[in-house]
């Protein structure tokens, strides 16, 4: 745990759900649980993209305003932070179940004005696998998306147990009444978001199967349309047994036989999971990486994540060079920035391919993930970057540290599926929360717990965050590799940012986007923080991201000045979408400001 000051003072004034401003009178004490009311959806739809305005004592940011405005309940409730995320994240089950569900995993910070948890729900591998799991029977690596949709991609699910830990060591509110809200809108019925609709669009196969077709297709096999009621009766089933039992109503029981007879009896890939794998998850308690850069200490994920470690890599690397005169240019930053930060991120995750994994499984260079993190080795790391793009051969991982074991270059793999929230409440507390499910929509197997009923859940592909191959052509392994009881490296960063010399809170944010999320909050940070950009503008600021050598600009956020510039300093440059899904909650001056990303959010779902 990481220990700091007291937590800053607090005045009252207004709270945020989602990206919607609502007064809120102060509390005298916390009640024992809360009674949720379901808002009209006037008080929803395009509202909730507002962004940027001061709220206070407390808010909370999430991808969809439905599960906003229950975190905002929670919190005029007396909820704690935990309490709002715990209630939220349950509703994004229904409403956004292409990134996020009971059937993944994720990672969780919190910050109880003295000290910052690590909380680890990554989804684990089975006990019944090796390292051959994603061959085929000539030793070939499978396909993602085969390796994806099948048995094979389910890892033992891990957020409800997350949740369940970090909620017994600090919520407030009873556990029941935080479950209560997704009940009643899975029984009631929520409209489909666009987001929803799109995403259902774009992954026409799932029709293929016939309970996922019957909960989110019509009966001509099309998506259903943004604003058409989904209902979800065998979800709501589930959800009352976890209201009463906790995580176990999934780890154990007809619940999970249900899961276990999901994943043994698929078709084509079978998995492994069994009952037991289920039965003895544990959810990790970590410890934190709280990282210095300039006036600030940035905390984050420790492995299996390698999300902080590379976004601070990457801004170390980045503060070690020679300031530019102006990173900005008519509200957008300029090619020699955006160099540079290619840059950086190519040598960061060249680290991360070779050395971060599970460290239950893998040792860190010189015995501490810190060598990754020392101002000798990121100022080397620096010294590499020059006016020209370095070549791919000069792009290898640095020696930050003696190790027992020789390891490859893992391979570049696909991330998808994530969701965030990020909460602060009235006494201070922060939570930094982000899920999974995997790929989209998860290994697209549904299960109805064995209720019988039309809906259900969406297991995870989280497996396919491993390397497929165990090893190089010269047979040295990868960090990353499959073995039983392993978690999959992750890019998941939910992050807290605290005053180096006050110890006060100053942020909590996060962000969706797979292997992107290490680019888009390194820029997010450097826009808050350095620039001192207000969050709906750092938010807003155009994404870049590289990946297998290829420099990729957000579509229509660059000019063709920019795009050229990097082309003459050696970069191929594409243009294509980069659906984020970043949450902030900064503190400023006058409060807490907060921001939700339009390109990733949901509105309600009405045209």
């Amino acid at each position: 745990m990481e220990r700091h000051p007291p937590p800053f003072r607090r005045r009252l004034g207004q709270a945020v759900l989602g990206t919607l401003l609502v007064l809120i009178p102060p509390l005298s004490q916390a009640e024992s649980s809360f009674e949720y009311q379901r808002p009209d959806a006037s008080d929803l739809g395009d509202q909730a993209r507002l962004s940027g305005e001061a709220a206070e004592p407390f808010a909370i940011v999430t991808p969809h305003p439905l599960a906003s405005d229950v975190g905002h309940q929670v919190l005029a409730a007396g909820g704690s932070a935990i309490d709002a995320a715990v209630a939220a994240q349950l509703v994004l089950a229904l409403v956004h179940p292409q990134s996020s569900g009971i059937g993944g995993g994720g990672f969780l910070m919190h910050f109880d004005g003295e000290q910052v948890r690590a909380f680890d729900g990554r989804e684990s591998a089975p006990a019944g696998v090796d390292e051959t799991l994603f061959m085929d029977g000539e030793g070939k690596p499978l396909t993602l998306p085969v390796a994806a949709s099948s048995g094979r991609a389910v890892g033992v699910p891990g957020m409800l147990r997350m949740l369940e830990v970090a909620h017994k060591a600090h919520g407030r509110l009873a556990w029941a009444s935080l479950v209560a809200p997704a009940i009643t809108l899975a029984e009631q019925g929520v409209p489909v978001s666009h987001r929803l609709h799109h995403e259902l669009a774009a992954a026409a196969e799932l029709a293929d199967d016939g309970a996922v077709a019957a909960l989110y297709f019509t009966e001509d096999d099309d998506p259903l349309p943004a604003g058409n009621t989904l209902t979800n009766p065998a979800l709501a089933a589930i959800l009352r047994l976890i209201a009463e039992q906790g995580s176990s109503a999934l780890h154990t029981g007809a619940v999970a036989e249900d899961l276990v007879a999901r994943v043994q009896g698929h078709p084509e890939l079978p998995g492994a999971m069994s009952l037991e794998d289920l039965a003895t998850y544990v959810a990790k308690e970590r410890e934190p990486l709280c990282v210095p850069w300039r006036r600030w200490r940035v905390c984050g994920f420790p492995p299996p994540s390698s999300g902080h470690l590379s976004i601070m890599q990457m801004l170390g690397m980045l503060a070690e060079l020679s300031p530019l005169e102006a990173p900005l240019e008519k509200g957008r930053p300029t090619a020699a920035w955006l160099h540079r930060f290619v840059e950086a991120s190519r040598l960061a995750l060249a680290d991360r391919n070779r050395y971060i994994a599970d460290p239950g499984f893998v040792d860190p260079p010189g015995g501490d993930w810190s060598t990754l993190l020392a101002d000798d080795y990121l100022a080397s790391r620096a010294d590499l970057i020059g006016e020209q793009r370095l070549d791919d051969d000069q792009v290898g991982a640095g020696n930050p540290g003696a190790l027992d074991s020789a390891w490859a270059m893992s391979p570049v793999q696909a991330e998808h599926g994530t969701s965030h929230i990020s909460v602060i409440d009235a006494a201070g507390q922060a939570v930094a929360v982000t899920t999974s499910v995997g790929q989209s929509f998860g290994a697209r197997l549904l299960a109805d717990g064995g209720t019988g009923k039309p809906g259900g859940y969406l297991l995870n592909s989280g497996l396919t965050d491993f390397s497929f191959r165990p090893a190089d052509q010269q047979g040295t392994p990868f960090t990353n590799r499959v073995a039983a009881g392993k978690r999959p490296r992750s890019s998941m960063s939910p992050t807290l940012v605290f005053d180096r010399e006050s110890g006060d809170l100053v942020a909590s944010l996060g962000t969706s986007g797979g292997a992107a999320i290490v680019h888009y909050l390194a820029k997010t940070l450097v826009a808050l923080l350095d620039w001192q950009l207000d969050p709906a503008t750092a938010i807003g600021l155009p994404h870049v991201v590289t990946r297998e050598g290829l420099v990729r600009l957000e579509a229509d956020g660059y000019p063709e000045a920019v795009r050229s510039a990097l082309a003459e300093r050696g970069h191929d440059v594409e243009t294509g979408a980069l659906t984020s899904g970043l949450q902030v909650l900064r503190r400023g001056n006058d409060g807490l400001v907060a921001a939700s990303d339009p390109r990733g959010g949901d509105t309600a779902g009405e045209d």
